[in-house]
């Protein structure tokens, strides 16, 4: 008996909250699927219901989804129908058979027969070690190169600076062709989303790739919404290469991040030259983002590669020929409501890998973690070792394992080294011949003495540029440089420790002090000095009973409790409408950015003053939130303005995650009418915009609050935003 015949039976009708739930009841345990619901309650219920799904046939799946919408049924419509039935009756047993004893040649036959719903469920009955075999006989490459093809080991360097800095941006690239990493795309994930700081972005990375003679053999991309890259493009032309966007599982959840299915496809029409589209997903994603619609996360990301391959044939349409299109899984990224170990970051990634290349697609990892999952650093080196058999087409690439931006773990340029001489795996062939030419390795591979040595590569830089200066000239230059990139808190790796693969042992050092630093900033809370200090404020708690509830259960976070509730109505009262603007003040994930007062206030003074000057009504009062998190900011909204005309703001000040070496917050900024603010969880993520990393040590507080007070008067007159 499969699972359709079992629903039926035990129900006598159609139940379909019974069937997702023995769906997610096959898949191996993770946090998420607790969360929604759907997680199996014992080994045994897991074994149960992948019994029944191993016994259901292909076709019976297809017909009925657990959920379905728009996305889907494209998803579906898009499938080869002579692939589709030859396979049909098949029952999940001997599709899985199938993928293990059939060599790629034969399993490509089938592959664009193969629903998402169908691929999430095959990868349920699959063990690790099963999933790593099929893995890895399964390669779509990037045409015209070896990214993504057997036994190569692609990089996209992420660049990324605390304050958006074109030196901190360069040195990083540098600092990873010193090592011979970076093959795939110069990525940079953007400070600001402002079209005129990311086109400066787009500029300092082309810069690059132009000088060293790189543009048609590598992309840039600023990790901005697709709009924005749209709007540079447009304002800019030839400024981007390849387009980014992140992308969910479901209509509703796409929403959340400002796209929809058919801009999507329209951006895909777009898209010219060589590059084409880099998307990201991540399992967790969707039910983090409140539309987990019953379905586990399997389900969810199954369906991303779907869209993912709708857009790459799209693109590939529009073009007559195939440009890149390529997908990262950023696997660890939200924390530990997703997952929370380092056997289950293994599992959705080696998940991730066979559902993403059974869709055909050239996918690679993020194999990452925040400082609040019980990941360590050392963990991260056996997750990859764990992942690298399975032969993920890139992974990311820093100096070390620290975003110095977005504050999480992931790999750093030595592991990339480390993992090549492990399993034997090579870069793209013509990013060898350069980094050859660039004399960091010889002709016969091994390394010179210049590996590892960044000022070496910007020696190189300069001498094609035409300088012309004595070689200890440029290199001190370049010296003052690295200095500087260092004293804003962007780590460079230079030589190495024991081995190649390891780092120098005074940065290996800081990058444990960093993270132990992250691990006290993640559980701190605000303490009595600091709430005397805020004078005039209103305090308020969510429904978080304490401060590992806050970690491990975000959505107790985004709710206030019933004491709070009363306040807020009773400050709404005291307002009488005369407030257009109410600053909300949380700690987040790390308490100790918003305790420090020298940023805070300061930050909050220039704000109120830039606020000011644009007349707007600020509420003389702070309010200041215990456990919060953003959407705790959106409630707090409905209830001070909702009903009330004209627009009204929520500017959330709210502690970042920390394990940058920085204590940062955000400025997180909602200004919809009255009207919608009415409509309970009308108001979301899709309309606020963020000014991120706010510290004396990475972006001023003085600019930050210049930079909100700009984008709040923007979004004022964006009917966009209504």
């Amino acid at each position: 008996m499969g699972i359709v015949q079992f629903v039926q039976a035990a129900s006598g009708q159609w139940d379909p909250k019974l069937y997702a739930r023995l769906l997610g009841a096959a898949n191996a345990f993770k946090e998420g699927d607790a969360t929604v619901g759907v997680a199996a309650g014992s080994e045994r219920q897991r074994l149960q219901a992948r019994k029944l799904l191993a016994a259901t046939r292909l076709a019976e799946v297809d017909a009925h989804p657990p959920f379905e919408d728009g996305l889907l049924r494209a998803i579906q419509a898009g499938l080869d129908g002579h692939a589709q039935a030859q396979c049909a009756d098949w029952t999940f047993a001997e599709l899985k058979r199938f993928l293990l004893q059939r060599d790629e040649a034969a399993i490509k036959a089938v592959m664009p027969g193969l629903s998402s719903d169908v691929i999430a469920c095959v990868v349920k009955l699959m063990a690790n070690d099963e999933l790593v075999a099929v893995s890895a006989k399964l390669f779509n490459p990037l045409p015209g190169s070896n990214l993504g093809a057997r036994d190569h080991l692609g990089a996209r360097i992420q660049p990324n600076s605390p304050t958006d800095d074109p030196d901190d941006i360069r040195w990083q690239v540098f600092d990873g062709w010193s090592y011979a990493v970076g093959d795939l795309l110069l990525g940079t994930n953007p400070v600001s989303s402002e079209p005129q700081q990311v086109v400066a972005v787009e500029h300092a990375l082309q810069d690059l790739l132009v000088t060293f003679g790189l543009a048609d053999t590598l992309p840039h991309c600023v990790l901005s919404h697709i709009d924005v890259q749209a709007e540079v493009e447009l304002r800019w032309p030839g400024s981007t290469a390849l387009w980014f966007q992140s992308i969910a599982g479901s209509d509703a959840a796409n929403a959340t991040f400002d796209v929809s299915l058919e801009r999507l496809l329209a951006y895909a029409d777009r898209r010219r030259g060589r590059y084409g589209l880099y998307l990201e997903t991540g399992q967790g994603a969707d039910f983090t983002n409140g539309h987990a619609q019953g379905m586990d996360m399997v389900m969810h990301e199954s369906r991303k590669y779907g869209l993912t391959r709708l857009l790459s044939r799209r693109v590939a349409v529009a073009r007559g020929d195939r440009p890149w299109v390529h997908l990262n899984d950023v696997a660890g990224f939200i924390g530990p409501e997703v997952f929370r170990t380092r056997d289950q970051l293994v599992r959705c990634c080696l998940e991730d890998l066979v559902m993403g290349k059974l869709h055909g697609l050239c996918i690679g990892l993020d194999v990452c973690s925040t400082l609040h999952m019980d990941v360590s650093l050392d963990d991260l080196d056996y997750c990859l070792d764990a992942v690298a058999p399975a032969r993920p087409a890139y992974l990311m690439a820093l100096p070390t394992k620290i975003d110095p931006m977005l504050g999480y773990l992931t790999t750093g340029f030595q592991d990339h080294v480390r993992l090549r001489e492990k399993f034997g795996l090579r870069v793209d062939e013509r990013m060898w011949a350069f980094f050859q030419q660039l004399g960091v390795v010889a002709a016969d591979g091994k390394p010179t003495k210049h590996f590892g040595d960044p000022l070496w590569v910007y020696l190189q830089y300069r001498r094609r540029k035409g300088d012309a200066r004595p070689e200890t000239e440029v290199r001190a230059e370049g010296a003052r440089q690295m200095a500087a990139v260092r004293q804003r808190g962007v780590h460079l790796a230079e030589g190495h420790g024991a081995s190649r693969s390891d780092l120098e042992p005074r940065l290996a050092a800081e990058v444990r002090r960093i993270y132990d630093e992250g691990k006290r900033s993640i559980w701190a809370e605000f303490d009595g000095k600091f709430k005397a200090g805020m004078t005039g404020a209103t305090f308020v708690r969510t429904r978080s009973i304490d401060r590992k509830d806050y970690v491990l259960h975000p959505s107790t976070g985004e709710v206030l409790d019933g004491p709070s509730v009363a306040a807020v109505q009773d400050l709404r009262a005291r307002h009488d409408g005369g407030v257009d603007v109410q600053i909300v003040i949380s700690d987040g994930l790390n308490a100790l950015s918003i305790m420090d007062r020298d940023q805070l206030l300061p930050f909050l003074h220039a704000l109120r003053e830039g606020l000011s000057r644009d007349g707007r009504r600020v509420a003389p009062g702070d309010l200041v939130m215990t456990g919060g998190r953003v959407r705790a900011g959106y409630r707090i909204g409905e209830q001070l303005f909702g009903g009330l005309p004209g627009r009204r703001a929520i500017l959330h000040v709210i502690g970042e995650r920390p394990g940058t070496g920085h204590d940062t917050f955000s400025v997180y900024m909602t200004c919809p009418g009255g009207e919608k603010w009415a409509r309970a969880s009308a108001v979301d993520h899709d309309i606020t915009r963020v000014v991120a990393g706010v510290a004396n040590t990475a972006l001023a507080p003085g600019l930050g609050a210049e930079n909100a007070a700009r984008i709040l008067r923007d979004m004022w007159v964006n009917a966009r935003n209504a």
